[in-house]
C-alpha cells in the first residue's frame, strides 16, 4: 500500500489526536518493531495487547507482524483470573495495555497478578513468580511502577537499526502464526486459536474484494479490534484495499454517528444490536448517511425488519453479511454487494473464494440435501493451524480430512447459498419435536411492540424442554406475556407456542458484543424455578 497509494490517508481518528497517511504509519509501525526487538521479543515471541481501539492497537499488530513475532489478543472485558490465564497460556513475553476499561481495571489487576513490578526498574526484564514468561508491560495511558510508558518504549527504538527490522521481515513465513486470538470460553477454559499470516490477509481481502471496497472508501471501525471481526472483516480488509479507517475506541452510539457525519463514513461494521441503537439514537435523524454505501452486519442473526431499516434508513444498499468464526479467520460465506436483498436477509451468502463449505448430518458425518438441516463444516486456506498447546482440542474441532466442525446448525439453498438456523447446543427439542429459535424469534420480531427478542430452551421435567421468549420492548410501550403468547399461538403451531415469555430490559452480552444466550437460561432457570443450569448445556 504504502508503494501505491504513499499519500493515502491511513487512519483519520475523530476522538482521539492520531492523522497517519500510509507512509506514516509504515514508519509508526517500523519505529515500535525496532522497540520489540530492543526488548527481546524473538521470531515466534507473543506480544500481547489488552486495549481499546487506540492507534497502539494497530501499531502493535503490525510490527509484530512485520518481525515474525505473534499479537496475542486480549478481551477488553476480562477481569484477573481470565488475565491471569490467557497471559500463562500464551506464553506472552511483552503486554501492551491501557489503564483499564470499564469497571476492569489493568493497573490493579497487573499489580496483583505482578507484586514485583514495584521493585523493578522499568525496561529491565521483569521476572513474575505468576507470570513467568512476562518480561515487559508497556502503559499507553500513564506511568506506572515498573512498566515502560509508550514514549519510553519508542525511545528504545534508537538501540536497533531500520535494517534489523527488514532482516526479520525477510524471515517471516506466510504460514507462520501472526495472531492468537482466545475463543469465549463459553464453555470450559478459553482455547488460543492460532492465525497464520495467510489466513488473515487472504481472509481480509477476499472480504474486501466481496464489499467492492477501494481507496474511494471510508470506514469507521466500532467494532473491538481484539476480535476476528474488528482485526480482519475490518482493518485488514481495508488496508489490502487502501482504504481510510477511522476508529472509535470503543462503541459509544452518539461518537459513532458524529464520526459517520464529520468523515462522511461510507462504510462501517457491527453486530445487530449497534444498528438498533444507532437507528434509535436522538442523533441519528442529524446524520448524513448520503456518502454510505456498504457494510457487514454479522455476530448473530439479524432481523428482517431491521436489515431493511438499516438499508433504507442508514443508505446501506450494498450491505453483506459475513458468517464464520474465529477458527476460520474467521469469514467462511458471505453475500456481496449486487446479491439481492432477499438474499442478503434470509441467507448468510455462499462460500468465500478457497473456501468449500457443505452441510453435513452432526451423527453420521455424511453431507445432506439442500433444505436439510444439519452442521455446517468448513475447509481451505482460512482454516487456524490449531489451537495453542491444545492438539486433543485442535482434533476435535478439524477432522482427519481437514474440515472443520463448526456446532453450527445451517441448511443450503438450491442457489448455494446458506441459512445459519442455530447452534447445535441452542436447537430445542420439545417432546421429540426440533424447534429452531431463530423461526420463533423472526416471527416474534414482526409484533409492533417489540425492540429486540431471543429464543432459548429451558429445561422442563415432562417434555424434556420449553420454549422461552425473551423480549425487550420498544421504548414507552409496555407488552405483557400473553399478547406475545396469542400472537404466535394465532400464527405458528402450537408446539412453537413459548411457555415462557420473559420481558427484559435488555440482553447479557460479552464485550465483542454477542448476546450469552447460556446466561439467559441461567436466568431463566432461577427466575422460573427450573433444573439445575447445569442440566441444561446437555439437553
Amino acid at each position: 500500500m504504502v508503494e501505491e497509494f504513499p499519500d493515502q490517508y491511513a487512519f483519520r481518528y475523530t476522538t482521539l489526536n492520531y492523522t497517519r497517511t500510509y507512509k506514516e504509519f509504515r514508519d509508526d509501525v517500523d519505529e515500535f518493531a525496532r522497540t520489540l526487538i530492543a526488548l527481546g521479543v524473538k521470531q515466534g515471541g507473543h506480544v500481547a495487547i489488552w486495549a481499546t481501539n487506540v492507534p497502539q492497537w494497530y501499531i502493535t499488530f503490525w510490527a509484530c507482524c512485520r518481525i515474525g513475532a505473534v499479537l496475542v489478543t486480549m478481551n477488553t472485558a476480562y477481569k484477573i483470573h481470565e488475565a491471569e490465564y490467557l497471559l500463562r497460556n500464551s506464553d506472552t513475553h511483552t503486554l501492551v495495555m491501557i489503564d483499564g476499561f470499564r469497571d476492569s481495571h489493568y493497573n490493579e489487576i497487573m499489580a496483583e497478578l505482578c507484586p514485583e513490578l514495584a521493585t523493578n526498574t522499568p525496561g529491565k526484564a521483569l521476572h513474575c513468580k505468576r507470570l513467568p514468561f512476562l518480561r515487559h508491560i508497556i502503559n499507553v495511558s500513564s506511568r506506572q511502577p515498573g512498566c515502560l510508558t509508550w514514549e519510553d518504549a519508542l525511545s528504545l527504538a534508537d538501540s536497533v537499526p531500520i535494517e534489523e527490522v527488514y532482516r526479520r521481515s525477510s524471515l517471516v513465513d506466510k504460514h507462520d502464526v501472526c495472531n492468537m486470538q482466545y475463543t469465549s470460553g463459553t464453555t470450559g477454559f478459553p482455547k488460543g486459536v492460532m492465525l497464520t499470516h495467510y489466513n488473515v490477509v487472504n481472509n481480509g481481502k477476499c472480504i474486501g474484494d466481496r464489499m467492492d471496497l477501494s481507496t474511494a472508501d471510508r470506514m469507521m471501525i466500532q467494532v473491538p479490534m481484539f476480535h476476528c471481526f474488528g482485526m480482519v472483516l475490518a482493518m485488514t480488509a481495508s488496508m489490502t484495499h487502501g482504504v481510510t479507517i477511522s476508529p472509535i475506541p470503543y462503541f459509544s452510539t452518539k461518537p459513532a454517528l458524529a464520526c459517520i457525519n464529520q468523515e462522511k463514513i461510507t462504510c462501517f461494521h457491527g453486530v445487530p444490536t449497534m444498528f438498533i441503537a444507532m437507528l434509535e439514537h436522538e442523533d441519528f435523524p442529524k446524520t448524513d448517511f448520503s456518502y454510505m454505501r456498504t457494510g457487514i452486519m454479522a455476530g448473530s442473526p439479524c432481523p428482517i425488519a431491521i436489515m431493511k431499516d438499516v438499508v433504507d434508513k442508514m443508505h446501506m444498499t450494498e450491505i453483506t453479511i459475513v458468517y464464520g468464526q474465529t477458527e476460520a479467520s474467521p469469514g467462511c460465506t458471505m453475500s456481496s454487494t449486487e446479491d439481492s436483498l432477499e438474499v442478503r436477509v434470509n441467507t448468510v451468502g455462499g462460500p468465500l473464494p478457497g473456501v468449500e463449505c457443505k452441510v453435513v448430518d452432526p451423527e453420521t458425518g455424511e453431507e445432506v440435501p439442500d433444505g436439510v438441516n444439519g452442521e455446517f463444516v468448513a475447509r481451505g486456506y482460512t482454516i487456524m493451524k490449531g489451537y495453542y498447546k491444545m492438539p486433543v482440542a485442535t482434533a476435535q474441532a478439524i477432522d482427519a480430512d481437514g474440515w472443520l466442525h463448526t456446532g453450527d446448525l445451517a441448511c443450503r439453498t438450491p442457489e448455494g447459498n446458506f441459512r445459519i438456523t442455530g447452534r447445535l447446543k441452542d436447537m430445542i427439542i420439545r417432546g421429540g419435536e426440533n424447534i429452531y429459535p431463530k423461526e420463533i424469534e423472526e416471527f416474534i420480531y414482526t409484533y409492533e411492540k417489540v425492540k429486540d427478542v431471543q429464543v432459548i430452551g429451558v429445561p422442563d421435567e415432562t417434555l424434556g424442554e420449553e420454549i422461552c421468549a425473551c423480549v425487550v420492548p420498544k421504548e414507552g410501550v409496555e407488552i405483557t406475556e400473553e399478547e406475545i403468547k396469542a400472537d404466535v399461538r394465532d400464527h405458528r403451531a402450537k408446539h412453537k407456542v413459548p411457555k415462557y415469555v420473559d420481558i427484559v430490559d435488555g440482553f447479557p452480552m460479552n464485550a465483542a458484543g454477542k448476546i450469552l444466550k447460556y446466561k439467559m437460561r441461567e436466568n431463566a432457570v432461577e427466575k422460573y424455578g427450573l433444573a439445575k443450569a447445569d442440566s441444561i448445556e446437555t439437553a
